[in-house]
């Protein structure tokens, strides 16, 4: 129960500094830095109780790399959606925005916006794979800066494209906020569950040994 508490509490902190960075008035060009910030913070914070993945995405590659029990699966992915569902409408409350506003975000090129939501989930979740969780990098405590900088450069990279969510909990609160069309949710889904699975067995074909 601990665990999912935490991965609530992280991916609540990340959507909340998404939606109050980027919304008006926000953090403007700057938001990535706070967005990859925010990640760096709870994966220190909680990195050591849940492993810090705050990203159904991260929990699937971490998964299939075999260092997730299957039970916790599930439940993560739960906690990760209900801390972005919870952060999402704390944002929308914040800024005056109803939730019942029409949903006017810029429709993405669906092809484009799903290569680009797959290369940088692929990015996020091969850093995650090879700095969290390889023998060859244990007791790094960098890890955590690692992984807020790939988030920070991807969306930096890519967010003009997609909108930079390479997070399926991220996808789902940028939908509540607004920032992304509730036609658009599959590309995310689509694109960052692909990456991690990809990521995962790229992982483990590099490093066959990392058992």
């Amino acid at each position: 129960m601990k665990k999912y508490l935490v991965e609530f509490i992280g991916t609540f902190f990340l959507v909340l500094t998404i939606g109050m960075t980027v919304l008006d008035p926000g953090a403007g060009p700057l938001a990535p830095l706070a967005i990859g910030a925010a990640l760096m913070i709870m994966v220190y914070a909680g990195g050591h109780v849940s492993g810090g993945h705050y990203n159904p995405a991260v929990t699937l590659g971490v998964w299939l790399r075999g260092r997730c029990s299957t039970t916790d699966v599930v439940p993560y992915w739960i906690s990760q959606i209900l801390g972005a569902a919870a952060a999402s409408f704390l944002v929308l409350h914040l800024k005056g925005i109803s939730p019942g506003t029409p949903n006017t975000a810029d429709s993405h090129v669906a092809i484009n916006a799903l290569i680009a939501e797959f290369v940088g989930t692929f990015a996020l979740v091969y850093v995650v794979l090879n700095v969290a969780t390889a023998k060859a990098t244990a007791g790094n405590s960098n890890y955590g800066l690692a992984i807020g900088f790939t988030v920070t450069t991807m969306a930096f990279a890519l967010g003009g494209i997609s909108g930079g969510a390479f997070n399926p909990a991220v996808a789902t609160g940028i939908t509540i906020m607004h920032l992304a069309k509730t036609s658009d949710i599959w590309i995310y889904l689509v694109g960052d569950f692909a990456a991690a699975i990809t990521a995962a067995f790229t992982f483990k074909f590099i490093n066959p040994e990392d058992k």
